[in-house]
């Protein structure tokens, strides 16, 4: 089957729609609908009660080595975890938030019919704080989410909202032409997700000599969940895991700058969950310089991502292609069409570069 490979346009549109796609841990039905919409034609398409996505190449013929191509589709939001008798709700992260972030935003709160409802995030104010407190951080506990709702009564019989709604910033992504850049939300991992399809699209119609397996994950923000049972399905002899990674370019000085935006994909060497294997690391870097792709590396002292999971299960070596991300882990990031664009090319070249020859000197 022929499949038509992801342009300019295409691909703006998608990453926009995968950013405004509302989906939390374990509620990220419309993050794959939209994936699974655009990887269609792509080859067999899979999913589990988790929500995680399998896409098998449609050359795969089960007789080569297993390239799991990886990213996560769930972003970081909130639940609801009480309501007041006076309507305010109580909440909970999902996923790594810096308080600071948080208050007098604008959120969306899904109803038991599914609706989203517009809501902010609340906190005393400043009347009727007193010195100390205005000078402080609050804690979550402190916060509420108000939806205009004067009674518990309310929430429950106009709002229709429950205990265990998802919760997640109410944002529309923008892109700017003239700078090439995206302003929106969930970009960790959006655009990851929008790597994986844009690659499994651009290399429908090619003949590898491995077969590929992408595996959209659901539950990273939390603990990497989906990753574990993916890798456990797909079994991978190699992996590339796509990522959004926090942007360090506003916050480090020059000479630690390792994500700064429109200086190219960051290749991770190290975190606090993986060591990356150093002989896949070095092929890629190669393969970058050959194609006069723009890298950063990255030597991080914490973080995580999928690819330690993937990695720890058979060893299978495993690098982390990363799209910097100003702002990660608040409602309004930054990336780049540029670092997205450069990253799929990456991705495209090592792909057809791997063979069983290769793999067995990783």
């Amino acid at each position: 089957m022929g499949v038509e490979k992801m342009d300019k346009s295409k691909a703006i549109k998608l990453i926009q729609d995968l950013s405004n796609a509302r989906g939390i841990s374990a509620f990220e039905d419309e993050v794959t609908g939209l994936f699974k919409r655009e990887v269609a034609d792509t080859g067999e398409i899979t999913e589990d009660h988790m929500r995680n996505v399998f896409v098998n190449h449609q050359f795969n013929n089960g007789e080569r080595p297993v390239v799991e191509l990886d990213a996560h589709s769930d972003e970081v939001g909130f639940m609801i975890r009480a309501i007041k008798p006076n309507g305010q709700m109580m909440f909970v992260n999902v996923g790594g938030w810096a308080t600071v972030t948080i208050p007098a935003q604008k959120v969306k709160i899904q109803n038991r019919n599914g609706e989203w409802i517009s809501g902010i995030v609340s906190s005393t104010p400043p009347h009727f704080m007193t010195a100390e407190e205005r000078t402080r951080l609050p804690k979550t506990t402190e916060l509420s989410i108000d939806v205009g709702a004067s009674s518990a009564q309310e929430i429950e019989e106009i709002y229709g909202i429950e205990v265990g709604a998802p919760v997640v910033p109410d944002v529309t992504c923008e892109y700017n032409e003239q700078t090439g850049l995206f302003l929106g939300k969930a970009f960790d991992n959006r655009i990851g997700t929008a790597l994986l399809a844009s690659t499994m699209k651009d290399m429908a119609n090619e003949k590898l000599d491995v077969d590929v397996v992408a595996g959209l994950s659901s539950q990273e923000e939390v603990g990497d969940r989906g990753a574990e049972v993916v890798v456990r399905k797909i079994k991978p002899d190699l992996a590339i895991v796509f990522e959004g990674a926090p942007a360090d370019d506003t916050v480090m000085p020059d000479y630690l700058i390792q994500s700064g935006l429109r200086k190219g994909p960051m290749l991770r060497d190290f975190d606090s969950t993986i060591v990356t294997n150093p002989h896949f690391q070095r092929f890629a870097l190669d393969i970058a310089k050959e194609n006069n792709i723009p890298v950063q590396r990255s030597v991080r002292t914490g973080g995580g991502q999928d690819g330690a999971i993937i990695n720890r299960y058979n060893g299978a070596p495993t690098i982390v292609i990363s799209v910097p991300v100003r702002y990660a882990h608040t409602p309004y990031c930054f990336i780049a069409y540029k670092d997205y664009e450069n990253a799929l090319e990456l991705a495209k070249n090592i792909l057809r570069k791997l063979n069983a020859q290769q793999l067995s000197k990783f």
